[in-house]
């Protein structure tokens, strides 16, 4: 059943699931959804076109789908949506896009630690974890698994790959690379993500395979397209290299090495 506290404001057209509780003083706009299960603690937030999927939760003074901080915003539709079963603890704020009918996207499953900040147009994948005041420009795309450490501030239109790992108060200017750990002020790529990997089930030869890509990309001096071109010459038809050398080939700013 849905417990909605005395003291909450929920607006006149706001769609709140099965089984949602809703804590003191929490504010939930009227253009809202909240999915069956989810749990909205005192003083928490949910304004703007924002969708909710099953299982969330939203701690205190955490404000979802507030306005976009971009001054390009002309008004317009924008929107947040948020996958099911992902945490937003204490001040974590979500704004929603900036042109027309774009969207801040958060995947299932992830977890957004306290004062962690998504500017408009972010999209993130599922199983991101991210650490205590860490802050993302506009547009920044994090896919699946990656762990982003606290106090790091990424650029805007930054890539993070899947299985990274972001050091603890690193600056990120460039792309972040998939199955790597990259930090430091600038951040630079330091090994691939060994502890990540193995706790994920990923097996010795696929390791064995990423820390020579990783050699060739970061270690040999080698310039991108000759390492990717060794890289395809030398080691193992992959899905995980494959999709580690497409995205070196797809940057736009250039890869953290």
């Amino acid at each position: 059943m849905t417990q909605i506290h005395p003291t909450a404001v929920v607006e006149n057209g706001a769609r709140l699931g099965a089984d949602v509780v809703v804590g003191p003083f929490a504010v939930i706009g009227a253009d809202v959804v909240v999915g069956d299960g989810c749990k909205i603690f005192g003083h928490a937030m949910i304004s703007g076109q924002t969708t909710l999927g099953p299982g969330c939760e939203v701690h205190p003074f955490a404000h979802i789908g507030g306005k976009t901080q971009d001054l390009k915003f002309d008004g317009g539709k924008t929107y947040v949506e948020v996958g099911a079963r992902t945490v937003m603890r204490e001040y974590v704020t979500i704004n929603c896009g900036t042109k027309d009918g774009e969207v801040t996207k958060v995947g299932e499953d992830c977890l957004l630690m306290a004062y962690v900040h998504l500017a408009h147009g972010c999209v993130f994948g599922n199983h991101v974890i991210v650490s205590n005041a860490t802050q993302f420009a506009g547009a920044v795309m994090v896919e699946d698994h990656a762990t982003i450490s606290g106090l790091c501030a990424v650029h805007q239109f930054c890539r993070i790959g899947c299985h990274a790992m972001i050091g603890a108060a690193s600056l990120v200017v460039q792309d972040a690379a998939p199955y790597f750990i990259a930090g430091g002020n600038p951040a630079a790529a330091h090994s691939i993500n060994l502890v990540g990997l193995t706790r994920r089930g990923f097996p010795e030869p696929v390791r064995n395979a990423l820390k020579s890509a990783y050699k060739l990309l970061c270690r040999s001096g080698l310039n991108v397209g000759d390492a990717i071109a060794e890289i395809e010459k030398t080691l193992p038809d992959l899905p995980e290299l494959r999709h580690l050398v497409e995205f070196f080939k797809t940057t736009q700013r250039g890869v953290i090495r």
